[in-house]
């Protein structure tokens, strides 16, 4: 006697049979026959690239192509989106990280060199950072309070480092400074680990950043002053929010992947659902909370509409606090 599954199973089988099982070659065919560039639009080896490298190896198996992760630090990274509204109309085999500071830049310069609402296919939104100031062991303040007591008697000489112009680690000091009453001075670097190394090094005294810092915060060769999200981070239960020290900002840098304009509807569907994929599965979401980041997931509809408001907001804080490049 032959034991058949009971029909819902029966119609699962069915379905991975004609449809998951065939579903590499249909990718295959969907796409152009050439490796897909992911552009990182920092150093290697900071919190998103670690996070996109797993990512683009199991879109790489997911679409059966080769994804080469291509760092273009630099421009508080923007040197991607150049890359990217350059290369229009996309054909799907070119994305990237599309970070805050794209829709900071063109309010921040007399001739940008793409407009974020015409130049770019948004294709899914991922995450959000969790950003922190961190210093020295040694350093003369020992908590928050103490720098913003330090930076008030000494005007202008307390600096701090960031990943560069204009984006949001940059951006929340400044704001910090005008709500706290202190004057720092920024020094910008092209990523996260040259910005954390010039802490440590005490070539300036503070790096405000994304949590690559974690690592030296546990070993205790960082000391972490403050968070920037609505609620403290679970490593860190013991350092306070800007909230918590009454500084009333939360900022956490939202982004997604994108590509060049005009990449064909099918063809963004594909790239959404293989990124979608990847960033729901077990060892990106492990990934996501080792960084405590949480997982903010926007499909391509709504996370396009999401940027006409970001775009908006962000411009319009920009241009309050008279942020130039030229």
């Amino acid at each position: 006697m032959t034991l058949l599954p009971p029909p819902g199973r029966r119609a699962a089988l069915a379905l991975a049979a004609g449809g998951l099982l065939a579903r590499p070659a249909t990718l295959r065919a969907a796409l152009p026959e050439r490796p897909i560039r992911f552009i990182v639009p920092w150093l290697a080896g900071g919190t998103s690239d670690t996070h996109f490298r797993l990512m683009a190896e199991m879109v790489s198996r997911r679409l059966g192509r080769t994804v080469l992760i291509e760092n273009k630090p630099g421009a508080s990274g923007t040197l991607g989106a150049q890359m990217m509204a350059q290369e229009a109309p996309g054909d799907g085999t070119m994305v990237g990280q599309m970070p805050i500071t794209l829709f900071r830049y063109p309010a921040m310069t007399k001739r940008p060199t793409f407009d974020p609402l015409k130049d770019f296919t948004y294709v899914i939104h991922l995450t959000g950072y969790l950003f922190g100031v961190v210093t020295k062991p040694d350093a003369p303040w020992r908590d928050w309070a103490g720098l913003l007591d330090y930076a008030r008697q000494n005007p202008g000489r307390v600096t701090y480092g960031t990943p560069g112009v204009g984006s949001s680690p940059h951006i929340t000091m400044e704001r910090i400074a005008e709500l706290a009453g202190v004057q720092w001075v920024h020094v910008p670097f092209r990523g996260g680990p040259d910005n954390i190394q010039a802490a440590m090094s005490g070539q300036t005294h503070l790096a405000a950043d994304s949590s690559s810092w974690a690592p030296l915060v546990l070993e205790g060769r960082m000391r972490l002053l403050c968070t920037w999200g609505a609620e403290r981070a679970k490593r860190f239960p013991e350092t306070p929010t800007l909230r918590d020290l009454g500084i009333d900002i939360v900022s956490d840098s939202p982004y997604g992947i994108g590509g060049p304009r005009g990449i064909p509807a099918d063809r963004v569907a594909l790239l959404h659902d293989a990124f979608r994929e990847a960033l729901h599965d077990p060892r990106s979401i492990a990934m996501l909370e080792r960084f405590d980041m949480s997982l903010r997931y926007m499909d391509s509809d709504t996370y396009t509409g999401f940027v006409r408001q970001l775009y908006a907001e962000e411009s319009a804080m920009v241009r309050r606090l008279g942020l130039q490049m030229d």
